[in-house]
C-alpha cells in the first residue's frame, strides 16, 4: 500500500495532468501499439523531439535494469525522438519500481505508463513490469511533421496470461548464438516471455554434456555450456524465461547413436538423415536407461536455471517397442498388455513418464511435455502442453493438470497470422470451470526448422509470430484482424531496426536466384511476393528430397510464410465489391470506387506483364525453371482479372462459358510447383466467378 501512495505522489508532482480522451481499446486507440494495451488513453499533446529524456530510477538497485534504460534510449535517439541524456532540457524518464523481478517465478508484469509534455513516467511492481512497459515506450514515437514525437498518453496494461512462449528447435537446423540473440530482442519487443529451446533431437543433439561427451560429440554443431549461459544472461536481462527441452523416449536416434545401451532393440544407429518421423524410441524397461537419464538431467537441470523442465514424450506409436521381445515380456509382467495380448503403448510410456518424472523432481523441476504424455497416473504436477487441438488442453485442465497451447500456433505450417490470431486458449465458450480455467498458464509460438535453417527463420517467425504474442497478452475481446495486420506492418519495421533479418534474407536469396543481370531482380520480386510454401506437412511429400544437409535456398525458402501481396489484393477485391449497389449492377462513379478499380488494374496490368519479362530467366536457371508455369498462370489469372474489372465498371454479366473458363484456369492455378503455390488464387476467385 505505501508503495502505491507513493508513486500517486510522484505521478502528481512529476507529471501534471492534462486533458487526456478517454477511448476504449478499439483501432483509433491502438495506433502502433502490440501487444494492444489493456487500457489506452491519448490525450491532445506531445513530447517534443527536442526534448532529452533523463532517467531517474526509483527502486531496488538492477543493474539489467538500467542497461535496458539505456537500449531504450538509445532507440529512441536512432528515432530521433530523444536527445543524448546530457543535454540541458532533459526531460525526467521517471521509473518507479517495488523490487526485482524474476523471470523463472513468473513475477509480475502489470505496469502503467504516462506520456506528457513535461516527461514520462513508468510504474511498475516490478522490474520485469518496466521491461513491459520500456516495450511499450519504443512503440510510441510518431511523426509529427518533420519531427518525431512521443504522443500524450495514459496505458494500464497487464498480461492476460502468465506464459508467452516461442519454441525455436535447434535441433534440426542448428542456430547459431546470433540468431537466438536477435530473436530473444524481437521477443522482448512484443512481450514474449518465454524461449522454449528444443536441443535435442533425431538429427542432433545440441549442448556440450561434460558427464556424456558423446552426445554432442556425434551430432556435430553443438552450443558449449559457456554459450548456453550467455544466452541465459541475455534472456533473463530482456524478462525471458529459457525453457529447455530434451525430447524422450521418441526423436532420440541421435541419443542412441551415441550411446548403442539406449536402443530398444540390437541395431547401431547414425545420426538421423531425414525429416521423416523414424518411429523408434530408446529402451523404457532397462535401469541402464534411467541412469544415463539421470546423469544427463542432473547435468541439465543444473546448467538451465528455470523451475520447468520439457521431456517431450511425443510421437512414439510403440511399433518398436512391439518388436522386442524383451520389452514385451516386460509389459506382460507389470500388467501394461490389452486384452488380445497386444502392447498397451500408453501404459508402458506412462510408466516411463512416470520414471522421468521422479528424476526431474529430484532435481527440483517441474516436468513439461506434450500431449500424449496426459493419461491415467500422472501426477497433477505435469504441465502438459497441447499441439494437436484444443481437445489435449481441456482434458489437462479437468485431469487437474496446468496446460499450455501450442495447437493453431505451429509457425512452420506456413498458415495465417489471422487464423494464430483468431485462436484464443479460453474463448468465451470454453468448457471449463473457473478453477480449471485458471490451470491455463497460456501458449508458446512454435518454429520447428526442418525447412528452416539459420538464414530464413526470421522469416519464418516474424512479423506473424507478434500475432501470438498479441493473442496470448491482450484481452479476449481485441479481435480486430484488418487493424492487427495495420500494426503487425509497423512492428515489421520495428523488428527490422532490432537487426532481426525477416527481409533482408529472403531479399538476399532473390538476389542470388536472379544471378548477375540486375535487371532480373525486379520481376523475380514481383512473383516471389504472391507466392507462398505449400501449407502444413506437404513440403515432406511433393517429390523433393531433403537431409539436414540440404541447403535452403531455392525460391520457396525465399517466398514470404504469408503473402502481405495477396492478402491486399484480397482486400481491395472485396472493398470493390461491396461497392456494387447490386450483384449485376455497375460499379458507382464515386472516388472510392475508382481508387479501388485503378490499384486493382494496376497490380493486373504488373502481374500481366511480368511472366514475360521473367520467362528468360525461369527458363534458364536450373534452379528456377519449376517455378515457370506458376509465372504463366499469374499471367493467364491477370489476364482475367482485367476482363473482369471491365465487365464490373460496365455493369455486364459474364457469360456461363466465360465463368466455365475461369473455373478452369483457377483450377489450373491451384496446383503448387516448386512446393510453393500462387497466394492470389483466392483473391481471384472472388473477383472472377
Amino acid at each position: 500500500m505505501l508503495f502505491r501512495f507513493f508513486a500517486v505522489l510522484l505521478l502528481a508532482a512529476l507529471v501534471p495532468a492534462g486533458p487526456l480522451q478517454a477511448q476504449a481499446v478499439a483501432p483509433v486507440a491502438t495506433r502502433n501499439l502490440l501487444p494492444v494495451p489493456t487500457s489506452v488513453r491519448w490525450g491532445t499533446g506531445s513530447l517534443g523531439a527536442r526534448l532529452a529524456l533523463r532517467p531517474l530510477l526509483t527502486g531496488p538497485a538492477d543493474p539489467l535494469l538500467k542497461a535496458a534504460v539505456g537500449r531504450t534510449l538509445d532507440r529512441l535517439r536512432r528515432n530521433g525522438s530523444a536527445l543524448p541524456a546530457g543535454s540541458p532540457a532533459a526531460a525526467p524518464l521517471q521509473i518507479r519500481y517495488g523490487r526485482v523481478g524474476l523471470p523463472e517465478l513468473q513475477d509480475e508484469e502489470r505496469y502503467s505508463l504516462r506520456v506528457t509534455p513535461t516527461g514520462v513516467l513508468i510504474d511498475a511492481p516490478t522490474t520485469l513490469g518496466v521491461l513491459r512497459a520500456l516495450a511499450t515506450l519504443e512503440q510510441l514515437p510518431q511523426p509529427d511533421g518533420r519531427r518525431t514525437v512521443l504522443p500524450e498518453v495514459d496505458i494500464q496494461d497487464q498480461p492476460r496470461f502468465v506464459w508467452r512462449g516461442l519454441l525455436i528447435d535447434a535441433a534440426r537446423h542448428f542456430m547459431p548464438v546470433s540468431v537466438i540473440k536477435r530473436n530473444l530482442d524481437a521477443m522482448a519487443a512484443v512481450k514474449l516471455n518465454v524461449l522454449h529451446w528444443h536441443l535435442a533431437d533425431d538429427q542432433g543433439f545440441r549442448v556440450e554434456s561434460r558427464t556424456l561427451p558423446r552426445l554432442h560429440e556425434v551430432s556435430g554443431q553443438h552450443y558449449s555450456q559457456a554459450q548456453v549461459r550467455e544466452v541465459l544472461r541475455y534472456a533473463a536481462a530482456r524478462g525471458i524465461r529459457v525453457l529447455p527441452e530434451f525430447d524422450v523416449p521418441s526423436h532420440t536416434i541421435a541419443w542412441m547413436a551415441a550411446y548403442p545401451q539406449l536402443a530398444s532393440n540390437d541395431s547401431i544407429y547414425g545420426v538421423y538423415q531425414s525429416w521423416r518421423t523414424a518411429n523408434l524410441a530408446i529402451d523404457p524397461t532397462k535401469e541402464t536407461t534411467y541412469a544415463l537419464l539421470d546423469t544427463l538431467f542432473r547435468e541439465m537441470t543444473a546448467l538451465f536455471p528455470d523451475p520447468y523442465f520439457h521431456i517431450g514424450g511425443d510421437e512414439n506409436d510403440g511399433r518398436q517397442w512391439r518388436k522386442s521381445a524383451r520389452i514385451m515380456e516386460f509389459a506382460r509382467v507389470n500388467g501394461m498388455l490389452k486384452a488380445d495380448k497386444s502392447l498397451d503403448k500408453h501404459a508402458l510410456q506412462t510408466y516411463f513418464n512416470r520414471r522421468v518424472l521422479a528424476i526431474v523432481t529430484k532435481y527440483n523441476k517441474k516436468m513439461v511435455g506434450w500431449d500424449e504424455i496426459l493419461g491415467p497416473g500422472l501426477p497433477q504436477n505435469a504441465v502438459i502442453q497441447s499441439w494437436r487441438g484444443k481437445k489435449g488442453l481441456y482434458d489437462a485442465a479437468k485431469a487437474g493438470n496446468p496446460a499450455l497451447l501450442s495447437s493453431g500456433y505451429y509457425l512452420d505450417l506456413y498458415l495465417t497470422a489471422a487464423s494464430s490470431y483468431t485462436t484464443d486458449p479460453l474463448p468465451a465458450d470454453n468448457p471449463l470451470t473457473p478453477e480449471q480455467q485458471a490451470l491455463i498458464l497460456g501458449g508458446e509460438a512454435t518454429m520447428w526448422s526442418e525447412f528452416a535453417d539459420s538464414v530464413v527463420i526470421d522469416s519464418r517467425i516474424w512479423p506473424r509470430g507478434a500475432a501470438v504474442a498479441e493473442r496470448l497478452w491482450s484481452a479476449r475481446t481485441v479481435q480486430d484482424v484488418p487493424d492487427m495486420y495495420r500494426r503487425l506492418e509497423f512492428v515489421a519495421g520495428q523488428l527490422e531496426k532490432l537487426g532481426l533479418q525477416h527481409r533482408r534474407a529472403p531479399l538476399q536469396l532473390l538476389r542470388q536466384l536472379a544471378g548477375p543481370d540486375p535487371a532480373a531482380l525486379a520481376p523475380l520480386r514481383t512473383f516471389a511476393a504472391v507466392l507462398e510454401p505449400v501449407k502444413e506437412y506437404k513440403r515432406h511429400f511433393q517429390g523433393f528430397t531433403y537431409t539436414p544437409g540440404t541447403p535452403l535456398t531455392r525460391l520457396v525458402d525465399a517466398a514470404p510464410a504469408e503473402s502481405d501481396v495477396a492478402r491486399q489484393f484480397s482486400w481491395r477485391v472485396d472493398s470493390l465489391l461491396a461497392l456494387r449497389p447490386a450483384k449485376t449492377a455497375a460499379l458507382p462513379r464515386t472516388a472510392p470506387a475508382r481508387d479501388l478499380h485503378k490499384r486493382l488494374r494496376t497490380q493486373l496490368e504488373l502481374w500481366q506483364t511480368n511472366d514475360p519479362r521473367l520467362q528468360p530467366l525461369l527458363l534458364t536457371s536450373p534452379t528456377l525453371t519449376e517455378y515457370a508455369p506458376l509465372s504463366g498462370q499469374l499471367r493467364l489469372l491477370a489476364a482475367l482479372g482485367l476482363e473482369r474489372l471491365t465487365q464490373l465498371e460496365r455493369g455486364t454479366a459474364p457469360s456461363a462459358a466465360w465463368l466455365a473458363a475461369a473455373q478452369k484456369q483457377l483450377d489450373a492455378a491451384k496446383a503448387p510447383a516448386g512446393q510453393t503455390e500462387l497466394a492470389v488464387v483466392a483473391g481471384f476467385r472472388k473477383l472472377l466467378l
